[in-house]
């Protein structure tokens, strides 16, 4: 039976061999092990740039105008500290050599990836296994690969979630979410300062 939904039985492909697999796939989308593959591959994809970008996303709206005052350069933050985005708008401010640089840079690594995969032996190749590790992070014991694949993976989904609810929250009530939600990215004696203030006033 499948861990997420009990009541169902788990789907044939998803046999627990990859990290964060729980039986869920309620609309049959992975029918066999290829596709299953193909998915997390893109799973995993999606994941490492949503960690970035949850961690990039206040940290633009909260050094942008700082960094582009140093350098002489127009804020790409809008009026109301809003990250540009394509609910928010402003993607046209950032020049087109940064979105070439990305888009070179993700087809390179996307190529890599797929050569990578190709050439594997057998069921040397994991997907998202991009044989990079330059601090040497990742355990050599099988156990241990498990847990980082396990928490990568739980991270990565995580990030995708606080993602959606950035671009979410930020769409309907037209401010950024620094200063919307300052307590999750300002130390906690900054967001008390009101209350304080308040209190002693």
């Amino acid at each position: 039976m499948s861990k997420s939904i009990p009541f169902l039985a788990r789907p044939k492909a998803l046999t627990g061999e990859l990290a964060g697999d729980v039986g869920f796939d309620p609309l049959g989308l992975a029918p066999n092990k290829e596709c299953l593959f193909e998915y997390r591959e893109a799973e995993i994809k999606h994941s490492r740039l949503a960690m970035l970008a949850a961690a990039g996303w206040p940290a633009s709206e909260l050094y942008d105008k700082k960094i582009a005052a140093i350098f002489g350069y127009q804020p790409a933050v809008d009026a109301f500290d809003r990250a540009p985005s394509i609910l928010n708008g402003g993607l046209d401010t950032i020049s087109p050599i940064w979105w070439g640089f990305c888009l070179g840079m993700t087809a390179a690594i996307d190529t890599y990836g797929i050569q990578r995969g190709r050439s594997a032996q057998g069921n040397e190749y994991i997907p998202g296994d991009l044989g990079w590790d330059p601090l040497g992070l990742y355990p050599v014991d099988e156990p241990g690969k498990k847990q980082m694949q396990l928490a990568e993976i739980k991270h990565g989904r995580l990030a995708m979630l606080a993602i959606l609810g950035y671009t979410i929250e930020e769409a309907i009530v037209k401010e950024g979410v620094v200063l919307e939600t300052p307590f999750f990215f300002e130390p906690i004696t900054e967001s008390m300062k009101p209350f304080f203030y308040n209190i002693l006033n």
